[in-house]
């Protein structure tokens, strides 16, 4: 990240919560397709959570990539619980995924 690019480790931090967030409310969505039926609506509700949890991994692979280059940064524990957000909402993706290839069976 450039000087004039830097931005606040707590605004990516809000970027990456916002967008896993989200993420996870279109997985709990396709849930919900699942369970009444609508498997029609489900691949499209897991495609925009996929979509949401890369804008969500770009964020922070961005800030890391940062650090790593030698950039200082404060420590934040926003960031570490968007981290933790970002990292179980990826988890739960494929769990959905698989328990879909079986309600297909």
């Amino acid at each position: 990240m450039e000087e004039n690019e830097k931005r606040d480790i707590n605004m990516v931090a809000m970027e990456v919560i916002m967008n896993a967030g989200d993420g996870r409310d279109k997985i709990d969505e396709a849930l919900a397709a699942m369970a009444e039926g609508k498997l029609d609506e489900v691949d499209k509700l897991l495609e925009e959570a996929e979509a949401l949890i890369v804008k969500a991994h770009n964020a922070q692979t961005e800030v890391i990539q940062s650090q790593v280059s030698g950039e200082s940064m404060e420590y934040s524990l926003l960031f570490v619980h968007a981290q933790d957000t970002v990292r179980m909402t990826q988890k739960l993706l494929p769990i959905v995924k698989m328990l879909l290839n079986k309600k297909g069976d």
